[in-house]
């Protein structure tokens, strides 16, 4: 593990949390009194790759193979839900597993809570921290999803969600099924890492440096940079159909997660409340166009998202209260966008049916 400037994922609480949590909260503090939002980019930088070389500053290699990993991914986190997204679109679910924690944790773990005996079916364990102890005995920082699990030692291999991705486009591809999308081809990477680079500063993460912010002043700090990157968004995507070139990529992964959340979630509970993401034309017509994607919108489930959020913040919703609304049959309406071009999947095709065991709960998702 090592320092490095970039996203980190949802966690049970880090370490900053604990030193902030009260003897009354059994799920961790999430706003620091008077400070800004710093998110903990400190992550496990083991990488799986074709032929398992260690990594560049020493991290130990793990080589891809079929069924010898399992992806731990929470429905309701949003940096999971990018690791599901692109696991199906590349069609890998046969390669790489899935388990789901719930929704909600306490200030040590994501638990297994929604499977048979509260247990994971592979690995055999009831909380996350298990297979992070497994590896790293006095392991410091948060708990986080999505991790990568190596199922014959049950000990984790990484939580680096935005390499985890990337790897799966470039080093999984002799599991890609017939037909996969190119998410991150060559030619295009530098302008998807330049508009992954603003997206994450300034909309991924700028919704929780609003909602965990300490003190008006960076609240304020926060709104400005959301809105701002928000105004461009809306402009970008007002003549094109997806963020780079004329295709589904990893950009459109990462920025679709966020925009999924918003009127659910983020406009009120985070206080990103100038408009909500119906009120703004390109922006929301484009979100609707990726969740009518297969691979998007049947990843989504409103109702573990709504109570991750509203109930795990104790902090910042001490009731617990978790909203009826807003109404979501809007994500199923016509989006149009199919007037500005584009091919979704490129010279691909669209991936098959969910896997058995991994649809949303009915009831769950839009129009429910």
């Amino acid at each position: 593990m090592k320092d490095k400037t970039g996203p980190a994922p949802d966690a049970a609480v880090t370490s900053a949390d604990r030193e902030h949590s009260t003897e009354n909260s059994t799920r961790g503090a999430y706003v620091t009194g008077g400070g800004a939002y710093d998110r903990d980019t400190n992550y496990i930088e083991d990488r799986i790759t074709r032929d398992g070389a260690p990594g560049a500053n020493g991290e130990p290699g793990w080589q891809v193979q079929a069924g010898r990993y399992r992806l731990i991914a929470a429905r309701a986190c949003p940096w999971a839900n990018r690791a599901v997204i692109v696991r199906r679109l590349l069609g890998l679910e046969e390669a790489i597993s899935l388990g789901q924690p719930g929704p909600t944790h306490d200030a040590r773990s994501w638990t297994f809570d929604l499977d048979p005996g509260g247990v994971d079916p592979v690995l055999g364990i009831e909380r996350l921290q298990d297979a992070y102890f497994k590896r790293f005995p006095d392991y410091p920082r948060g708990i986080t999803v999505p991790a990568i699990v190596d199922t014959a030692s049950g000990a984790v291999v990484t939580n680096n969600f935005p390499q985890i991705t990337l790897d799966f486009s470039t080093e999984w591809t002799e599991f890609h099924r017939d037909g996969a999308p190119q998410l991150y081809p060559g030619n295009l990477r530098p302008e998807i890492d330049a508009v992954n680079r603003r997206v994450f500063t300034d909309v991924n993460n700028g919704v929780y440096r609003c909602g965990f912010a300490g003190s008006q002043e960076a609240y304020d700090s926060a709104y400005a940079r959301l809105w701002a990157a928000l105004d461009w968004l809306e402009e970008r995507l007002s003549t094109r159909r997806f963020l780079v070139g004329d295709t589904i990529t990893e950009a459109d992964v990462r920025l679709f997660t966020t925009l999924a959340r918003f009127d659910a979630v983020y406009h009120g509970h985070f206080k990103c409340n100038r408009r909500k993401l119906s009120e703004m034309p390109a922006l929301w017509g484009y979100a609707r166009d990726l969740f009518q994607t297969p691979g998007f919108g049947d990843t989504i489930d409103f109702v573990q998202i709504k109570q991750h959020y509203y109930i795990v913040h104790e902090d910042i919703n001490p009731t617990g209260i978790v909203p009826q609304g807003p109404d979501l049959s809007g994500w199923l309406e016509a989006h149009g966008r199919e007037s500005l071009g584009g091919r979704p999947f490129g010279d691909g095709t669209p991936p098959g049916p969910v896997m058995p065991g991994e649809e949303v709960a009915p009831g769950h998702g839009a129009g429910s």
